[in-house]
């Protein structure tokens, strides 16, 4: 029994004791008499002592002051003066470390060579100028590190594999205050490219190598590496790719880098399926199969599905790549659709023949001809339409950033035209344009702008098709509003599509937490035939950088609504990317 007893009084005294060591206060650090790079340096070697282990004891003071130092003497200050004192308060105790840096310790010689086939290249040579410290500089030991570093990557992305360092000292004089660096770089020679061979591909080789985007013999360069390895996922021909150097080559330093490239098809057929849901359209289903190879000319075959309660579609598109398949290719496509929206119904089908071309400047021209049949009703209009419509257009688009661009644009120009003197119905010409922009300003601020315009010349917007009229509302055009309710109305508002068009939206998103953002907007614009009835729209919206891409949910306010007040506020819920 006694023992039982002794226990209960242990456990007695402990939790006694416990309030006393849980709610002890702490002894937290404060540091001043230094500022700006050399204070964030100091707590940056400090960083590691929380308040819960700051303690005013010598020894610990001792191992602050090792930590300081250290920390000073990477900029250059050999020669500091740290003072402890300790100020008592009602809580808990403050440590005050006065630091004084001191006279800085600078460079009174400096010897940076590079040595070897880069001594004369513009990349090393501005590296030099920027990192390189002149002398009466103030020794920064980061910097040196730094200079070491960079010389070294940018040594491995242009191809000078056998580069080293053949002296890399830094000695100090703390008497003197005064430092020496000598720092000398030898290049060695430049590699180049050699041959590049394929294994495993099911397409012809003369196709491949079309991709290629340097010659045998080019200087060796890491991003053009990468610029290959893009072209060749860019076909959709295949499943896996691997580009390797020859090792044995650059283990015989030969300077040349044959390239080995092994390939697996991708899946001859894929399908994909996919559900939505829209205010206006309602329920959606997609279907998508996709054939991207049919033989070894690397033709391919897509068919596309799309069923809702407004719109059914079904498209057909045959792609043949030309001697050069990542920047030429021909384009075939069909489709039909049934729609029942915007006040109107009816049916369009479609024949088009596409060429398409990847310009210097990096801009997409595409030149077509396109049929389009259609019978319709619209408002009270009933009518069927046959148009030949040859056109051209023009595409960029630029991203930084993944799915979700920390920057990047995206500008769109097309004109379609139609005459009788080749069978049309109508004569007009149709013109169409969009431009995209998206900044980010540090890691939690993004600006995404958008303007969209559009024009029908020659002809009334109700002689042709609902297809080729324009309307406005809705996501991706002014929130706040129905999909496709802004245009003109007839005597009894039944929507009629304009002749013109003009939206353009302003964005602002702020990263609450990881991959969630929050976004304010301003949307603007109309759809008209004779005057612009200017519609306004704001709100606010969640964003989610989802794998996939930005999902957006949006809460949005219609501030010209010409009636039916309940219908000002709008959801709209989209998947897919901002450019």
């Amino acid at each position: 029994m006694i023992p039982l007893i002794r226990q209960f009084a242990l456990a007695i005294l402990l939790l006694m004791l416990l309030p006393v060591s849980a709610f002890a206060d702490q002894t937290r650090l404060q540091i001043q008499g230094i500022s700006g790079a050399v204070k964030d340096n100091v707590e940056l070697y400090l960083a590691n002592y929380a308040n819960g282990d700051v303690s005013t004891s010598l020894r610990f003071q001792a191992r602050l002051e090792q930590e300081a130092r250290t920390a000073l003497r990477a900029l250059g200050y050999y020669h500091p003066s740290i003072d402890f004192t300790v100020q008592r308060q009602a809580r808990g105790s403050i440590l005050v470390m006065t630091i004084a840096q001191g006279p800085v310790t600078s460079y009174q010689k400096v010897d940076v060579q590079i040595i070897g086939e880069a001594a004369d290249d513009p990349d090393f040579i501005r590296l030099k100028q920027r990192l390189a410290p002149n002398s009466g500089d103030a020794v920064h030991h980061g910097q040196y590190e730094q200079l070491k570093t960079n010389l070294a990557n940018l040594s491995l992305r242009k191809g000078y594999f056998d580069a080293d360092f053949t002296r890399t000292q830094l000695a100090v004089s703390e008497a003197l205050k005064q430092a020496q660096l000598q720092l000398h770089f030898d290049s060695g020679p430049r590699y180049r490219f050699g041959d590049v061979r394929f294994s495993g591909s099911q397409i012809q080789e003369q196709r491949l190598y079309s991709l290629i985007p340097f010659q045998s013999g080019d200087p060796y360069l890491a991003s053009q590496l990468g610029e290959f390895n893009q072209a060749i996922a860019n076909t959709n021909w295949f499943g896996s790719i691997l580009i390797e150097p020859d090792s044995e080559s650059l283990e015989r330093g030969e300077g040349i880098v044959p390239l080995h490239v092994q390939l697996e098809p991708r899946t001859r057929n894929n399908v994909e399926l996919g559900v939505g849901y829209a205010d206006v359209q309602g329920a959606r289903l997609k279907a998508n199969w996709d054939r991207p190879w049919l033989n070894d000319r690397g033709h391919s075959l897509n068919n596309r599905l799309a069923v809702s309660r407004v719109e059914q579609s079904l498209e057909s598109s045959y792609r043949l790549p030309l001697r050069n398949v990542a920047q030429d290719f021909y384009q075939f496509q069909t489709g039909i659709k049934n729609f029942d929206n915007r006040d109107g119904k009816g049916q369009d089908y479609t024949l088009a023949a596409e060429r398409h071309w990847l310009l210097s400047n990096q801009w997409y021209r595409t030149l077509s001809i396109r049929w389009l049949y259609s019978e319709f009703t619209q408002a009270e209009q009933e009518d069927r339409s046959n148009l030949w419509m040859p056109g051209i257009s023009f595409t960029r688009s630029r991203s930084q950033g993944g799915m979700m661009p920390t920057r990047g644009d995206r500008l769109l120009f097309s004109v379609e035209t139609s005459d009788r003197a080749w069978g049309s119905d109508s004569r007009f010409i149709r013109l169409r344009s969009r431009a995209n922009y998206i900044n980010s300003f540090g890691t939690d601020h993004r600006i995404v702008t958008r303007l969209d315009a559009g024009a029908i010349l020659l002809e009334e917007a109700t002689a042709l098709p609902p297809s080729l009229r324009f309307f406005a509302g809705g996501d991706g055009s002014i929130r706040g509003y129905g999909y496709e309710r802004v245009a003109p109305l007839d005597d009894e508002d039944r929507l009629l599509g304009g002749r013109y068009m003009v939206t353009g939206s302003a964005e602002y998103q702020y990263r609450v937490s990881g991959n969630w953002w929050l976004a304010t907007f301003a949307d603007y614009g109309s759809s008209w035939s004779r005057d612009p009835d200017w519609k306004r729209g704001i709100g606010f919206g969640v964003r989610w950088a989802s794998p996939v891409g930005p999902v957006r949910l949006d809460f949005a306010w219609g501030l010209d609504h010409d009636s039916d007040k309940s219908r000002q506020f709008q959801l709209h819920f989209s998947l897919g990317p901002e450019l």
